[in-house]
């Protein structure tokens, strides 16, 4: 009865239909012209991006266009849109026969996450009572773009096991508990989290482990076949890697007070990214036998202390307390990567196929904690009486909170965004399991042929095309590729 019973399951996994001719279309057609009406209602121009500028100038004794926020804000956003659609989206793409899906998705992810996102944010953060309207600006796309980034996190956990569609889907319910846990967190609380590490990354690191462990897949390893790299596609991740080592002081200083809160933000962030780098070079070095270094851990965890500096990066933590931030990250997170990533597979049933564990969720709770801690620790001598006021918003209903209260709250806001991850996650997932979506089958997963038009090499057809001994000869002449998995092996390219 057991054997039989495996055997329907077997069956009915082959019979997955992964044709999403109708179903993709109606969701992106029904979602983008839902966007329009809602924009139409409630989006506006803010009083720096309207015609009115000219009047708005006159009113508050503006004498320069240079005082527009778009002059100080545009620079981070630039920075942080480059991260969103190149720096994630080509960092997934070390899979061998998955580029596609990791930057093509991460596309759509992003251009329909961020149109929703300056919608749900709107609506907590910035309606006007009076008119009911939504007024938008530059920070806005900024903050839209960190909003995405949450669900591109999330994203990375799913790579290659999820459809088009199952991923929209995971994007609005994203988007939407992203929006009410970074009201909770930034509002409610009085938290301070300018490079997210709270709200964007344990937040986005616990949403995609959560929907990933309800998406379980026990036959997964029919598809290990295409779970590694090959050269070409670790050196092309690698560009996502330098893209975001190199704007996230963008990243972590992009809203955060105009003087010296950002240009605090800016140092700290890039002395703690360099600092992890040689941690991380370390500890893969020393877990290999032969010294070698793991393309895995250099590309994902020398991110790792971007991170986690991203609630502390505009604290006076010091220059030295940076370094120290970035050291632990890169051996926690390497570490995680060679133990705790195996471990989550085999004991919870996570399926991480991008280790966002280790490189978000976990450094992310360690930014938490790092805020909490700076945060109460904070005094008038270092910060100086009106640096307090300003670093930690001591204003209006505030202006009576104590830094202890301040660390108090920091930790508060960070269980909040585990909360939401974990819980938020669960209910997603269940959703995304049912099995109307186009989900491709555990033998076929992590392969772009699923959804894409994938055209073979020119090499296919030229050899297709010669005699069987010249065939045969031209394979002999061809050098091995190499590929990983887990272990760095020779396999001839097959042709």
């Amino acid at each position: 009865m057991g054997n039989c019973s495996q055997g329907c399951k077997d069956y009915f996994s082959r019979q997955k239909n992964t044709n999403i001719r109708l179903t993709l279309p109606v969701v992106c057609f029904v979602w983008q012209i839902a966007m329009i009406i809602l924009f139409g209602v409630f989006i506006r121009y803010d009083k720096e991006s309207n015609a009115h500028w000219v009047e708005t100038k006159a009113h508050d004794n503006i004498t320069s266009d240079i005082e527009n926020d778009f002059y100080f804000r545009y620079p981070s956003f630039q920075d942080v849109h480059v991260m969103i659609f190149v720096g994630f989206g080509f960092l997934m793409t070390f899979l061998k026969r998955y580029s596609f899906g990791a930057v093509g998705f991460n596309f759509l992810i992003a251009s329909f996450g961020l149109q929703w996102a300056l919608l749900m944010q709107g609506w907590f953060h910035s309606l006007d009572p009076q008119t009911g309207k939504i007024f938008i600006g530059v920070e806005s796309l900024i903050n839209a773009d960190f909003c995405v980034a949450g669900c591109l996190i999330a994203y990375g956990a799913v790579l290659g096991k999820v459809s088009p569609v199952q991923l929209l889907v995971m994007t609005l319910f994203g988007v939407t508990l992203f929006a009410v846990e970074e009201y909770i967190i930034l509002n409610l609380l009085h938290a301070r989290d300018a490079g997210g590490s709270m709200v964007i990354h344990t937040f986005g690191g616990y949403y995609g482990l959560a929907i990933s462990r309800v998406l379980y897949r026990p036959n997964l390893h029919q598809s290990k076949r295409m779970q590694g790299s090959v050269y070409h596609s670790d050196t092309f991740a690698m560009i996502g890697t330098l893209f975001l080592w190199m704007f996230w002081p963008s990243f972590n200083s992009a809203i955060t007070d105009h003087g010296d809160g950002q240009h605090r933000a800016v140092i700290n962030t890039y002395l703690c990214l360099a600092s992890t780098v040689l941690t991380t070079v370390a500890i893969s070095s020393l877990s290999q036998k032969t010294g070698k270094l793991d393309m895995v851990h250099i590309q994902n965890s020398t991110l790792a202390g971007g991170v986690a500096l991203g609630t502390a990066a505009e604290f006076m933590i010091s220059p030295y307390g940076a370094l120290i931030v970035g050291f632990f990250c890169g051996i926690i997170s390497t570490m995680g990567y060679i133990f705790i990533s195996p471990f989550l597979e085999k004991t919870l049933k996570i399926q991480d196929t991008c280790g966002i564990h280790n490189l978000h969720a976990m450094p992310g709770v360690i930014g938490g904690i790092v805020g909490a801690i700076t945060a109460a620790a904070a005094s008038e001598s270092v910060y100086g009486k009106q640096g307090l006021i300003n670093t930690f918003d001591f204003t209006g209903d505030f202006k009576d909170r104590t830094v202890l209260t301040q660390g108090g709250y920091q930790a508060a806001g960070m269980c909040v965004s585990i909360v939401f991850g974990v819980v938020g996650g669960a209910i997603v997932g269940s959703i995304l399991k049912l099995p109307i979506w186009g989900d491709p089958a555990d033998e076929n997963c992590f392969d772009d042929e699923v959804y894409w038009e994938v055209r073979e090499p020119a090499t296919h057809h030229l050899i297709s095309s010669q005699l069987p001994d010249e065939e045969e000869e031209h394979q002999e002449s061809i050098p091995p590729i190499l590929e990983y998995n887990n272990h760095m092996i020779h396999k001839q390219q097959d042709l």
